[in-house]
């Protein structure tokens, strides 16, 4: 986005990560909901405040995205049978679509990767169970686990779901187009 936290950005007044976040806990069984802060991470907490989640930062944000999958890993404790992966710049994607995907892994007896698809192509958030921790934490650098999910294609379970799972706001055009606005 070009300096100011893209997560800050806001659409009707309401800051991207706040979307995000408020749509994961209004999933009727995702528990509990982790935020891994990067860059500005006081404001994100501010931007999250009264919400229940807890925080994570992650000091090595500028080292790429895989570092924020590690340090969201390392705070699952061992009863924790998944992780759903949302993204901060992914404001569109609603408790229901968390919910199909939910219902998804339920059904394949926590043991398959689900992803979301729209118009046949595969989007975010992705569900990883826990078996799949190790290879997370493993990814390094500026990407996600895309590759990931390639290597293991005959264990991912797909999901119909809205525009939502491929609309993330990377640029500032897409995000004016969206209706949002940047931080001052």
């Amino acid at each position: 986005m070009g300096g100011p936290n893209k997560l800050l950005a806001e659409i009707a007044g309401v800051s991207l990560i706040r979307r995000v976040t408020e749509a994961a806990l209004a999933s009727h069984a995702l528990r509990p909901v982790v935020v891994v802060t990067g860059h500005r991470p006081e404001a994100i907490r501010a931007a999250l405040a009264g919400l229940d989640v807890a925080n994570v930062d992650n000091p090595d944000y500028a080292s790429g995205l895989s570092t924020s999958l590690k340090a969201g890993i390392a705070t699952l404790g061992t009863e924790i049978d998944g992780a759903l992966i949302l993204l901060g710049d992914m404001p569109f994607v609603d408790s229901a679509t968390i919910d199909g995907i939910l219902a998804a892994f339920e059904g394949s007896g926590r043991r398959a990767i689900v992803a979301p698809v729209h118009d046949g192509r595969r989007g975010n958030p992705v569900l990883w169970p826990r078996r799949f921790f190790p290879a997370l934490v493993a990814i390094e650098g500026d990407k996600g686990a895309r590759d990931l999910i390639t290597a293991h294609t005959t264990e991912v379970i797909e999901v119909a779901a809205g525009p939502g799972v491929g609309h993330d706001l990377d640029t500032p055009e897409v995000l004016a187009k969206a209706g949002g606005r940047l931080p001052s």
